[in-house]
């Protein structure tokens, strides 16, 4: 892989995981959308179904980590670390785009919209409760992360292209399990690239974008990246 298709794989397939994960929650709960108030079990399939698209199209380009803390579990993993910053770089560049594409689709419905709409962007606590909510991040995102580098350890599911389909299903799986304290993130750049476009795009009542919360989404799935590594390679 060379730096421009690591580049443009983690660019591309982010936008697509943003593009649609934010998609499936703005069809869900903004005014005047055929899919208003379909419900959670709606919103984890349509974020799985994100997770697959963005990491099939992006797989061959730049191995679809699609997620600073993916990339820093390999880091860890492998020991290869030249190679970082360019994946993050590109990873939050790509949630951006596709939190705009998103707003893009939606135009009406924002304009149509009378609550606050961050939450169609970022994630946010049920219970504001600054240990509790780390802690969820860090456990949903090692689940996430282990078993992404567990299932790495079988060419087979690399080769036949089934283990982006099982990542996929797990993205479903942590959203129902463990998804309802957080909303989880279990991926910075997710929660980071959209919270920055609602930041700055002209959104009328959109609200605060909530800079207060926004570092746990970021530094709980990097720790639970980071734990995953570490155990990863203690057990293989």
């Amino acid at each position: 892989m060379t730096d421009k298709t690591i580049f443009f794989g983690e660019f591309l397939g982010t936008m697509l995981l943003l593009l649609l994960g934010n998609g499936v929650v703005a069809g869900v709960v903004l005014a005047k959308s055929k899919a208003k108030d379909a419900g959670w079990t709606v919103i984890t399939f349509g974020w799985g179904f994100a997770v697959l698209a963005g990491a099939y199209a992006s797989a061959p380009l730049s191995g679809a980590h699609l997620n600073p803390a993916v990339t820093i579990g390999i880091a860890i993993q492998t020991g290869q670390w030249s190679k970082v910053p360019l994946y993050l770089s590109a990873q939050l560049l790509g949630a951006i785009v596709g939190a705009v594409l998103c707003w893009l689709a939606y135009l009406g419905q924002f304009r149509a919209n009378k609550d606050e709409v961050l939450g169609v962007f970022a994630t946010g606590p049920e219970i504001r409760n600054t240990a509790q909510n780390l802690l969820t991040e860090i456990i949903a995102t090692f689940v996430l992360v282990f078993v992404i580098l567990a299932t790495g350890q079988t060419k087979g599911l690399a080769v036949s292209g089934t283990g982006v389909l099982i990542v996929a299903l797990l993205v479903v799986g942590i959203g129902m399990s463990l998804g309802g304290p957080t909303g989880y993130a279990i991926n910075p750049a997710r929660d980071l690239g959209p919270r920055i476009a609602h930041a700055i795009l002209p959104i009328p009542g959109k609200g605060g974008s909530d800079w207060g919360y926004a570092w746990i989404p970021v530094v709980g799935p990097l720790i639970g990246g980071a734990l995953a590594g570490l155990v990863d390679i203690a057990v293989f």
